[in-house]
């Protein structure tokens, strides 16, 4: 048996595991990048037994394999996952999120390649980005873990680019019918064209729709049209690219407009203002929830529920026990009491303007002793975990945090506007 038989036979006892890394994949990037308010197609698969041995016999040729794992090494989409974009303006958004969500094993190829172009044709060819993944540990679970050294291949294209590269390849590359005519590679050419111009029209129609959103009185459809506006608003107005930060939860952000009738470009203009430039440590829909609840701290619990409607099984979802689900409107009241306070203090002595500035924000503003404001960072990570992150705490972990916030904010009613820079230098109560 040749080398080629051996891997083939090695590899067809090995297809599950194949099979089952790229849904790990294809299933983690999907509901990432939906939530994320990109519209796109996921799909996987393991390299077909049949075509992965066809393959092999045309590399051959070229690379005179000299053993099974040469060939493993020459072959790296064994596991594959494909990424067909609706509108290929949002590459730079599913990078970040592949950054975010996978460790790289090599480095990413992006097409065409000027230096394997074909002459003799009009038009440029494959366009797309292929990505070399493995699965990072914190997001699976034990059963799972024999999966983290499968390598996995990401592409990622438009949804026309996509169907021309199915076409052209099966035709041309693996040359499955025989060799093409010069007047079919001509009508292959002319059908990149097509492709090229169809991807022209979609980044035209994307653009269009969110015109159409902007406009005054229009409300989102979808948590896809509100992701547009916050990417509009973000690259207009921050310093940064978006695209390597991540958009959030842009759908839980969408539910919680709409449960307020917020859900329109110009009622949400005032929330928009709290976007800052750390994107990459708050995602854009975090920044805005939390404008939102900032304003008014009875909507903690609408968003409470309406995680729990999207996350069920994590903390908060239908089964917590009364008393955590107390323990945990406590925190966030006394929470939303502290924002309140270091807002109105911020306002007094004219280092602030607005009424719902964040408090990371707010903490660079007010000089607070350095213990007072560790205490409130550690306290506000806290607060993070419990609203976005949902994490699970004891009841007896919330009522300190709840002790300690409400210590603060003693604090901070007793404290004379003009005394804001000598506030205290107590302790914080012992946890």
């Amino acid at each position: 048996m040749d080398f080629i038989e051996q891997f083939i036979d090695r590899y067809t006892k090995e297809y599950d595991f194949y099979n089952r890394a790229a849904r790990l994949v294809s299933d983690t990037l999907e509901s990432d990048l939906r939530s994320s308010g990109i519209r796109c197609i996921v799909s996987h698969r393991a390299k077909d037994i049949e075509r992965l041995r066809e393959k092999c016999r045309q590399r051959d040729s070229e690379k005179r394999y000299q053993s099974v794992e040469s060939i493993y090494a020459d072959i790296v989409d064994l596991a594959g996952v494909r990424v067909a974009l609706y509108f290929p303006g949002e590459m730079k958004q599913v990078e970040s999120a592949i950054v975010r969500l996978f460790d790289s094993w090599d480095d990413k190829r992006v097409f065409p390649d000027i230096e394997e172009q074909t002459p003799n044709r009009r038009f440029s060819g494959y366009s797309a980005v292929h990505y070399r993944v493995q699965l990072k540990e914190k997001f699976i679970g034990d059963t799972d873990r024999r999966y983290l050294k499968a390598r996995v291949e990401i592409q990622v294209a438009s949804v026309l680019m996509h169907a021309w590269s199915e076409v052209h390849h099966d035709l041309a590359y693996k040359q499955m019918a025989g060799e093409l005519s010069d007047e079919e590679h001509v009508i292959l050419d002319q059908l990149n064209g097509l492709v090229i111009a169809g991807e022209v029209s979609l980044r035209l129609l994307q653009e269009a729709g969110d015109v159409r959103v902007a406009r005054n009185g229009a409300h989102f459809l979808n948590h896809y049209e509100l992701a547009a506006h916050l990417l509009r608003h973000a690259s207009e107005t921050l310093d940064e690219p978006v695209g390597d930060a991540g958009l959030g939860k842009v759908d839980d952000l969408f539910a919680l407009l709409k449960y307020l009738n917020k859900a329109t470009p110009a009622e949400m203009e005032k929330y928009l203002e709290s976007l800052h430039g750390a994107v990459e440590e708050r995602p854009l829909a975090e920044q805005v929830v939390d404008a939102l609840l900032a304003e008014d701290s009875s909507r903690y619990a609408v968003y409470e529920d309406i995680r729990d409607r999207s996350h069920v099984g994590h903390s908060g979802a239908p089964g917590t026990s009364r008393s955590t689900g107390s323990a945990m409107l406590e925190f966030m009241q006394a929470w939303a009491n502290l924002e309140l306070l270091l807002n109105k203090l911020a306002q007094s002595v004219g280092l602030s303007h607005r009424s719902s500035a964040p408090v990371g924000q707010l903490l660079k503003l007010l000089q607070f002793p350095p213990n007072l404001v560790q205490e409130i960072e550690s306290l506000r990570r806290t607060r993070n975990d419990v609203v976005h992150l949902r994490r699970d705490f004891s009841v007896a972990a919330l009522d300190e945090a709840t002790k300690r916030i409400n210590w603060i904010n003693e604090i901070l009613k007793r404290t004379p506007p003009s005394d804001v820079s000598a506030t205290t230098d107590q302790q914080p109560p012992k946890q």
